[in-house]
């Protein structure tokens, strides 16, 4: 009888890598990287257990956006009335990459206690320097096509 493995919190390995964003479409960046937070790239994958690896993604600067999505409006509510905030793809890609970057991988993420543990996961630099050099992260390739 085959049986479902299920990952003991003793038996997770999580490992670092780090992702050049140069030149990457923003969709397929965030699609790959949530993957890699989360942990559906193992063998032990277990839906209701943080078995993800920690990713680190540089040069978020350099991310591309296809065809016309830079015009799409990203909306919000601060909370307070009148608070309804909007600002374009492009415009948010400009002033604040990282925050865009952030954002399109949350997107990937489920909106659940897990998710959240698994976005902290997640850090995002504008330039090609980043301080986790301690803990020895693996390049991972992202496809630019």
């Amino acid at each position: 009888m085959n049986r479902t493995y299920t990952a003991k919190p003793d038996e997770i390995d999580q490992k670092w890598f780090v992702v050049d964003a140069a030149g990457v479409p923003i969709g397929r960046l965030a699609g790959q990287v949530a993957q890699i937070l989360r942990g559906k790239h193992k063998p032990t994958f277990t839906y209701n257990m943080d078995c993800g690896d920690f990713v680190v993604v540089v040069n978020a600067d350099k991310v591309v956006m296809t065809g016309r999505k830079g015009d799409d409006l990203i909306h919000w509510h601060s909370g307070w009335p009148g608070g309804l905030k909007n600002v374009s793809r492009a415009d948010l890609l400009e002033k604040d990459s990282v925050k865009l970057v952030e954002k399109v991988i949350w997107g990937m993420l489920p909106k659940t206690k897990l998710g959240h543990a698994t976005y902290k996961k997640l850090k995002v630099y504008a330039g090609p320097e980043h301080p986790h050099a301690a803990q020895n992260p693996q390049p991972l390739t992202i496809g630019k096509n």
